[in-house]
């Protein structure tokens, strides 16, 4: 039997407002959204962003993805946007934001490139428009779930990595199998990572836990009460991180992580719950439990 936690579900109507610096690529990642099939608002008045949302909570599954770009064009309204969001938020509205990000040397030669001034420099430069931009959006950028840098990326490489943060149901979702098993039944063949926890005292030699599993709460607490392994049930996770990092950037999105005992009954399944409750805990995480020898002998 396979126990299912899921760190993100998302909505049945999901919501993207996408923000940030002049020159960032604001419009390259709306057209990679509609290209996904987004319906997508550019330049919106923040206080046009609940009144719209409520149209998309009407429309009755008929807009199911909508983006919002909202920009400085809207100038002294702009900072309306946070409370707009903050309406959002306490109306119940789940929605992702998105920053758009680049440094200020990219994004003075992209302007100049442009023969175009930003729209916030007034009689003044390049630099000063881009400096009250960041005054503005600061806050904005510390909200946002999702920073993109596209200092070093050509339009083909934003779009790219939008391709690769957002699929139907969002940003990119990790798909973590995490499987118990006895090594005296062998590896699993489709293991990414093997964890070995023999190193953790056998609840087997404890007569009153033997008929028991990992599954039941008297060996559970055993077996994390031992000395090490909630050091090592850590230590994994954090070494887990930058992994899960380079599956996204690889767009990779399934593993299976294989936690191994002598038998596969006790020890490595009660590991594999603790584990999975805490990797369910990870952003964007989708994580699946089995116990594949549990029950064989």
């Amino acid at each position: 039997m396979t126990a299912e936690y899921e760190a993100v579900k998302p909505p049945e109507s999901e919501l993207v407002i996408v923000t940030g610096m002049s020159g960032a690529g604001r419009t390259t990642v709306a057209h990679a959204l509609e290209d996904q099939g987004w319906y997508v608002v550019e330049n919106l008045p923040p206080a046009m962003l609940g009144p719209l949302t409520e149209m998309m909570s009407r429309s009755q599954g008929s807009i199911p993805k909508m983006a919002v770009v909202m920009d400085v064009r809207s100038k002294e309204m702009f900072p309306e946007i946070r409370d707009a969001l903050a309406h959002l938020t306490s109306s119940g509205v789940k929605f992702r934001l998105v920053y758009l990000n680049a440094s200020d040397e990219v994004l003075i030669r992209r302007f100049e490139q442009g023969r175009r001034p930003h729209p916030l420099q007034g009689d003044g430069r390049i630099v000063d428009g881009i400096t009250r931009e960041r005054g503005i959006t600061e806050q904005l950028r510390e909200a946002a779930e999702i920073i993109l840098d596209s200092s070093s990326m050509s339009v083909h490489d934003l779009a790219r990595a939008v391709n690769e943060l957002f699929s139907e149901s969002g940003p990119v979702i990790l798909r973590i199998n995490v499987m118990s098993f006895g090594f005296k039944y062998g590896l699993p063949t489709d293991a990414n990572y093997v964890a070995d926890v023999r190193f953790i005292p056998n609840p087997h030699w404890v007569p009153e836990l033997r008929p028991q599993t990992g599954k039941d709460k008297e060996v559970s607490d055993y077996v994390l009460s031992q000395e090490g392994t909630r050091d090592f049930i850590e230590n994994y996770l954090k070494a887990l991180e930058p992994v899960f990092e380079g599956y996204r950037r690889e767009n990779k999105h399934y593993a299976t992580i294989a936690v191994g005992c002598t038998g596969g009954k006790h020890r490595s399944v009660a590991t594999t719950i603790e584990l999975g409750r805490r990797l369910a805990q990870f952003p964007n995480v989708r994580v699946s439990i089995s116990h594949r020898d549990l029950g064989r002998e």
